[in-house]
């Protein structure tokens, strides 16, 4: 967008914010001289906004008490920066059960573009993809709850809901919400559950219904809702538990062994240990299944010993007998 243009919205939206404007505030934040400012506010009235000049020793311009903007009024950054939004956030999980919401949204913003604007982004739009798979829309909350939710969580209110667990049992728990967080496509409430009477973790697409409580509750201090969900998830009771201890720091196994997976704790070294070695790491994982993690441990290219389960050290040598044949077979071997 030529420069003037974008200056030009930009004084609309700096008058669009209230009060007066003096020339002088407007032309420092627009980085103009004062004669470009009064231009500029020629260009808005020729548009049909109301800007009014105030006289005075406080006087400037003002837009006309009651005056709305049009329905939308973007550069193509802003423009280009919503729809993008919306289709990342639709991609990444970040939409409620109506996900029918963003694809009207986007078809409103794109309505009342300018056609040259429009066929550009569309352009975006069309040779936009992405390396992640789409989310589940199976999984997406209903917008009602997320909202309640989120209120009570600002505001420090208890709430109802109705839950249907994983297997299928339903509950009706009172909570103290402590936060809303988003991850890997689905959506988690973090709270105080005061039927079991310790934190817990809720899928928001399996809650049915919410109702504010009255009163309020004071959250506990040092409140991390998103550390609270990792810990929660890698803690979480499954078929394996694992324990291994591998050669490096928290941020190197991390890189192969994300928080939501495994809980990494370094060990402090001891006193006979070379200090060419490197630190040690006790990790803890709970999975379903064991059949990924050798190709995982090989990957982090460290030393490693598994402490539990013995299934899995079976699982390690048969992938190394795998790798030592196949690195000794020929090219010209069928």
């Amino acid at each position: 967008m030529p420069r003037p243009v974008a200056r030009v919205l930009a004084l609309l939206e700096l008058l669009q914010s209230g009060g007066i404007r003096t020339v002088t505030e407007l032309a420092g934040r627009l980085d103009v001289d004062e004669r470009t400012v009064r231009r500029y506010v020629g260009h808005l009235i020729d548009l049909d906004v109301p800007v009014e000049s105030v006289r005075g020793r406080y006087g400037g311009y003002r837009l006309a008490p009651g005056y709305r903007m049009p329905p939308l009024m973007l550069s193509d950054d802003e423009a280009l920066a919503v729809l993008l939004g919306l289709v990342a956030g639709q991609r990444a999980g970040l939409t409620t059960a109506t996900d029918t919401a963003s694809e009207t949204a986007a078809a409103k913003i794109r309505r009342v573009l300018p056609e040259r604007l429009r066929r550009r982004l569309d352009a975006v739009l069309r040779t936009l993809d992405f390396t992640a798979p789409p989310p589940d829309p199976t999984v997406a909350p209903e917008s009602t709850a997320l909202l309640a939710i989120a209120d009570a969580v600002d505001h420090h209110r208890p709430l109802s809901i109705r839950y249907t667990a994983a297997d299928g049992r339903r509950s009706e728990r009172t909570l103290h919400p402590h936060g809303v967080v988003a991850h890997s496509g689905k959506w988690y409430i973090t709270a105080l559950d005061l039927t079991a009477g310790e934190d817990r973790t809720f899928r928001l697409d399996r809650i049915t219904a919410v109702t504010t409580l009255p009163g309020s509750f004071e959250p506990p201090a040092g409140l991390a809702p998103a550390e609270r969900l990792l810990t929660a998830l890698a803690t979480a009771p499954y078929r394996h538990e694992v324990t291994l201890r591998i050669q490096g720091t928290a941020e190197q196994i991390h890189a192969r062994l994300p928080v939501g997976v495994a809980i990494v704790e370094e060990l402090p070294s001891p006193s006979s240990a070379d200090p060419q070695a490197g630190p040690w790491s006790r990790v803890e994982l709970r999975v379903d299944r064991l059949d990924w993690l050798p190709a995982v441990l090989a990957s982090l290219d460290r030393s490693f010993v598994i402490e539990r389960p013995d299934e899995l050290r079976g699982l390690v040598e048969a992938l190394a007998e795998r790798l030592t044949n196949s690195a000794r077979r020929s090219a010209s071997h069928e």
